[in-house]
């Protein structure tokens, strides 16, 4: 006896449902080229800004992600929009741009390793931008420590440059920054190291050592405050340490830092407060996103008095 199908709507629902899924997860599969860390340089106004993305997917068929413009700190994304043909959008509140309008931005996926794109700023202009994938910077062995470098001859200011007019002076083994000016890079430049630098400030300044050039710890009043991503030791919107190890403005402090690749050991006074972490990308204020590259040792000056000494380098062979 021929068999009937009892319910023909259920069979007609099956099928859509089954092409829904299909594509859903055939867009979810297309979706996924576009995930993982991307180094980006904007074109704008005759400069080269360096920035950073980050995509990820969040569940079945959304993306979502960091970005890291050329100034402030990784914000995130809620949603990375699939176009079609490999376009993607997303926008970002503004956080220290000027204005108050979103920067909106649009991605040309051209192959696994290169991306174009434009990016509506604040001030209603659009840019163009091009954006390579960053390098995993993964070791295959531990390094081997060369000998140590005195960055900082206590004297001039030989093997270091300025990034515009120069405010900084040399005194008695100390080189200060007396006021907000140009910010200081080492003519010398390096891959894997270890540092030892010592500062100062007064209350409420606020200052950098950048690695590489493009990996920000902070150096910031932030006695008697808690531990975050933008504070006194903290990979500059990436990296919160484990401990406010710090001390009272007008003390002499000091850090350890040691760059492997992308493992960053931060100690702050002597107590390890981020130890073997990996930091994602650049950080805002990076010289560029050439992260393959070597690069220098920067101290920012731009955001209040500062003093250092006693900078030393410890390069891997």
């Amino acid at each position: 006896m021929k068999q009937r199908l009892l319910y023909p709507g259920l069979m007609t629902a099956i099928l859509l449902i089954t092409a829904f899924t299909s594509k859903t997860h055939a867009q979810a599969m297309v979706d996924t080229k576009l995930e993982g860390r991307w180094d980006l340089t904007i074109q704008k106004d005759g400069k080269e800004l360096p920035s950073w993305l980050e995509v990820m997917h969040s569940g079945r068929a959304t993306l979502l992600g960091r970005f890291v413009y050329a100034f402030g700190s990784a914000r995130p994304i809620s949603q990375v929009k699939p176009q079609g043909n490999g376009k993607y959008t997303f926008a970002i509140p503004v956080q220290w741009e000027p204005g108050n309008t979103d920067m909106a931005f649009e991605i040309t996926l051209l192959d696994s390793t290169h991306l174009k794109g434009t990016m509506l700023y604040t001030d209603g202009k659009t840019y163009e931008w091009a954006g390579v994938r960053a390098p995993s910077l993964t070791r295959k062995s531990e390094p081997v420590w060369g000998e140590p470098i005195k960055l900082f001859n206590g004297l001039n200011m030989k093997g270091w440059h300025t990034t515009g007019e120069n405010q900084w002076l040399t005194e008695a083994g100390v080189i200060r920054s007396p006021k907000s000016g140009s910010n200081l890079v080492s003519d010398k430049t390096f891959n894997d190291f270890k540092l030892h630098i010592e500062f100062r400030y007064p209350k409420g300044s606020n200052s950098g050592v950048y690695l590489r050039g493009r990996y920000e710890v902070q150096v910031e009043d932030s006695y008697g405050e808690e531990p975050l991503l933008d504070r006194f030791s903290s990979i500059y919107g990436f990296l919160v340490p484990n401990e406010m190890s710090i001390k009272k403005p007008g003390e002499w402090q000091s850090f350890d830092i040691t760059l492997v690749g992308r493992t960053v050991t931060v100690v702050a006074n002597g107590k390890p407060v981020i130890i073997k972490q990996v930091i994602p990308g650049i950080t805002g204020g990076a010289l560029d996103s050439k992260e393959g590259e070597p690069g220098p040792i920067y101290i920012q000056g731009d955001h209040g008095p500062v003093e250092y000494r006693n900078i030393v380098i410890t390069p891997a062979k």
